[in-house]
């Protein structure tokens, strides 16, 4: 039985972390299910968002060392890198959420630590109760964090917020995290808020949706030498798509879109 649980619900993918009663300790098996998820979301095109969460007090108090530590051999495997990407299996349960065509929203609460931290820093979106504490708990381990927070947040804080928190495995609270960039916002609703966001997201063309995020994942890093031609190249395909002529028809009869679903 998978311990992580996916169902859709009006066009939203609801992905949970489900091992509440060990404050959602990541498990090897999680980790390749997480990643199993991200690719079944990108499969289905009618899926206009996603939202990951825990189940129980807390989003993840991060990797189950007690339970790793019995598959020593797979850890090893893991840490290979996959030849479609630069990514090797604890980096991709993380990282995968960039590459899904549609917006992912992680609703936190209670600890949310370590790997369970990288998780939540790979979605595109964080909301967080006012309870959350956070932390790169790698550092009480002795280690650095190898889930691709590198990379996740570099595009969020300063790098001096990033090695403070990173060399000392400090926790902090989500009013501390906002102020740092981590989150995208703290309330007593935080699955409230998710639900505000998709709302507005799911009034526009999924392709457009699709191609924005596309075109910050592969541009953030670059300079305008190869971002404009991203610009162009998703720019052309949305022109020629039924989505955009569907939004432009719409919005010139000041009526509500109808959209197909997504093509990118």
């Amino acid at each position: 039985m998978s311990d992580i649980s996916y169902e859709v619900r009006d066009e939203v993918a609801h992905v949970r972390l489900d091992r509440p009663e060990k404050h959602n300790g990541l498990t090897l098996d999680m980790l390749d299910d997480l990643a199993a998820a991200a690719r079944r979301v990108s499969k289905d095109r009618s899926v206009r968002a996603v939202v990951v969460a825990g189940e129980g007090d807390s989003f993840s108090s991060g990797l189950d060392f007690a339970s790793a530590s019995k598959e020593r051999r797979r850890i090893m495997r893991n840490l290979i890198p996959k030849r479609s990407s630069a990514a090797n299996t604890f980096q991709n349960a993380a990282w995968a959420w960039r590459s899904v065509p549609v917006p992912v929203i992680a609703v936190l609460r209670g600890h949310c630590y370590g790997g369970g931290l990288q998780i939540a820093l790979g979605a595109d979106f964080r909301y967080a109760a006012p309870d959350t504490d956070l932390s790169i708990l790698e550092a009480k381990w002795g280690l650095i964090p190898d889930m691709s927070l590198s990379a996740s947040i570099a595009q969020l804080t300063t790098i001096d917020v990033a090695k403070r928190l990173t060399m000392t495995g400090e926790v902090f609270g989500a009013p501390q995290a906002l102020e740092w960039g981590l989150i995208s916002g703290v309330s007593d609703d935080p699955f409230g808020d998710a639900d505000a966001l998709i709302a507005q997201i799911k009034q526009r063309s999924p392709d457009a949706v699709a191609a924005s995020k596309s075109l910050f994942e592969n541009t953030w890093y670059t300079g305008s030498r190869l971002s404009f031609p991203v610009e162009q190249s998703l720019q052309v395909r949305l022109l020629a798509g039924r989505n955009s002529a569907i939004a432009r028809t719409a919005g010139l009869a000041r009526e509500q879109p109808q959209f197909v679903e997504r093509q990118l």
